[in-house]
């Protein structure tokens, strides 16, 4: 399988394209912030024909070239329903800190946008990704399991787990999916998170300090968030 990414924009998302190899059609995942020269340069490198734009959630960072990517390679969007409405108005997820240093944006869906489940397997340009419904983020937050590999979207980071104190945002949600749908994949799981470096499972499991205390007889420290 061929998994390239690259971060985008200001946010710096990191923005996946994945395939069963060079020469064949390709997910995007989370186009963010300017991604499009990146996707563009990716399917030129790999010989790659993106055939869907898949989001983690609908936060600004992670959406923000959704549309224009789905309408220039004329391929669906998916979204959980939860976060549907974040495609045309992102700023209702963003503190008024980030909507005063944005300014005025304007956003619309893309043509085809379909709904993610909780359970939904995708099956397209030859691959199988279960999704898996992760609120806390945000209310429609979801990640993508492939055997051996989860995009993690803002779930958790190498060291760290996502914010929850953005509208939508919820500890007690984050807390049950990070103990439920991310603790119980094996150690050896590759994770690649929505901003950062990759990392596995078990080096989560064993040193983040956010997942300590949801993993017995361990202890907790730090208090930075992402």
């Amino acid at each position: 399988m061929l998994i390239a990414e690259f971060p985008a924009g200001s946010f710096q998302t990191n923005c996946y394209l994945l395939a069963t190899g060079p020469g064949s059609e390709a997910l995007v995942v989370d186009p963010g912030q300017d991604a499009l020269p990146g996707i563009e340069d990716l399917c030129a490198l790999h010989r790659l024909k993106p055939v869907a734009a898949l989001l983690t959630h609908g936060h600004l960072d992670h959406m923000w070239s959704v549309a224009p990517l789905a309408g220039a390679h004329g391929i669906p969007a998916y979204v959980h329903p939860a976060d549907r409405h974040l495609l045309t108005d992102p700023m209702a997820a963003l503190g008024p800190g980030l909507d005063a240093m944005l300014g005025p944006l304007q956003f619309e869906e893309p043509e085809e946008v379909l709904e993610l489940a909780d359970g939904m397997v995708i099956e397209l340009a030859g691959l199988a990704l279960v999704v898996d419904h992760t609120p806390g983020h945000t209310r429609g937050h979801v990640t993508f399991r492939l055997p051996g590999t989860l995009l993690a979207g803002d779930l958790v980071f190498a060291g760290s787990i996502g914010r929850t104190d953005l509208p939508g945002g919820s500890m007690p949600q984050m807390l049950a999916s990070l103990a439920n749908r991310f603790l119980t994949l094996p150690d050896e799981t590759e994770v690649l998170p929505g901003h950062g470096g990759r990392t596995t499972v078990g080096r989560e499991r064993a040193s983040n300090p956010f997942l300590l205390d949801l993993v017995p007889g361990a202890q907790v420290s730090g208090d930075e968030r992402r």
